[in-house]
């Protein structure tokens, strides 16, 4: 399989840098933005189980809980690592990242295999919580990144304004 250009180097977009834009969010602000994720997803999580607990009682206000709070916990994982203030420079953020992101997953697959081991549950109250925190993920990155939405201390930067098309972005807290 064969990627790249014709020559085997990288490929370039045809799209004038005067149609590209990009959005640069500070760590701070989006150190900030994860953790009012996670307490969005706190609150999704309560919302949920007290919905499970009028529609079919204990049980499934119970899993509702469980299945938002592994939600919530990976996300607080995710948060405390992907975002870490040892991240300096663009290479250690996305280290931090991707490690962050490696975390979170293993600490969903192990809290639903505990889950299902340790106690007694109703599935789909569980899943259902679990896949409502998701929910906050998408409402906070469309209010985040929204034209008319954008956050204070936001900056854009256009491509065009800069004095070459490849600018770099250090990560700085």
């Amino acid at each position: 399989m064969r990627t790249g250009g014709p020559d085997g180097g990288p490929t370039r977009s045809n799209t004038p840098a005067s149609e590209i834009s990009v959005t640069v969010i500070d760590l701070p602000q989006a150190r900030r933005l994860a953790f009012s994720v996670v307490l969005g997803q706190v609150t999704v999580t309560v919302m949920a189980g007290l919905l499970a607990w009028a529609i079919s009682g204990r049980l499934a206000a119970f899993s509702a809980l469980l299945g938002g709070g592994i939600g919530t916990a990976a996300s607080l994982i995710l948060a405390l690592v992907g975002f870490s203030r040892g991240a300096v420079d663009a290479e250690r953020a996305l280290r931090a990242f991707y490690g962050g992101e490696a975390l979170k997953l293993v600490v969903v697959v192990g809290l639903f295999v505990a889950a299902f081991k340790l106690t007694k549950v109703a599935p789909l109250a569980m899943f259902a919580a679990f896949a409502a925190t998701f929910f906050v993920y998408w409402i906070a990155l469309a209010a985040a990144l929204w034209p008319g939405g954008r956050a204070r201390g936001q900056k854009i930067a256009d491509p065009a304004s800069a004095p070459t098309a490849d600018a770099t972005h250090t990560v700085r807290d």
